[in-house]
């Protein structure tokens, strides 16, 4: 059975108690979290588009995966466990960086995130959860820059954070 909570920390990651994940959210705590890129070897990227159904973000466009360690769990092995659920495969991956970034919701939620960021590279099927995931696809870097200059507004404030840093380490 999946956990509900989520790990809150300090600024340096240092975990200081667990509290449910709605909870947190509404209280705009720092929480520790990680956001999965993964990468063709036509060096395009995996986007995804959150499903419509989730708590904010709904129907906007960002990384392979994103989510939360669970109390107990390493943060690399969340990584792999969110890929498997939310798209339908695993893979290697490494650490590249660590941020954190603080932004409110319409909802009244607010992500307050140290995030741990992933890369992996992939060539194979993506079989998404439906209920994660509306759409998929691979895109070059230079396309994805674009969109996100011209249509910002189609993708998650974390993504935007994130993605200038991942393709300067491309």
């Amino acid at each position: 059975m999946r956990s509900n909570h989520i790990i809150l920390v300090n600024e340096q990651d240092e975990a200081l108690a667990t509290m449910e994940k709605l909870e947190a959210h509404q209280k705009g705590l720092l929480h520790r979290a990680f956001s999965v890129f993964i990468v063709n070897s036509k060096n395009e990227m995996l986007l995804q588009q959150r499903a419509s159904g989730k708590y904010h973000s709904a129907g906007l466009w960002t990384n392979a995966c994103c989510s939360h360690p669970m109390p107990g769990e390493e943060v690399e092995q969340a990584a792999h466990r969110r890929l498997q659920e939310e798209m339908g495969f695993d893979c290697p991956v490494k650490k590249l960086f660590t941020f954190t970034y603080q932004a409110s919701f319409d909802n009244g939620l607010t992500e307050h995130e140290y995030d741990h960021v992933f890369l992996g590279t992939f060539d194979g099927a993506v079989i998404p959860d439906e209920e994660e995931v509306e759409a998929y696809a691979f895109y070059p870097l230079a396309e994805i820059a674009r969109q996100i200059r011209d249509t910002p507004d189609r993708f998650t404030y974390w993504f935007k954070v994130a993605f200038p840093m991942v393709t300067e380490l491309l």
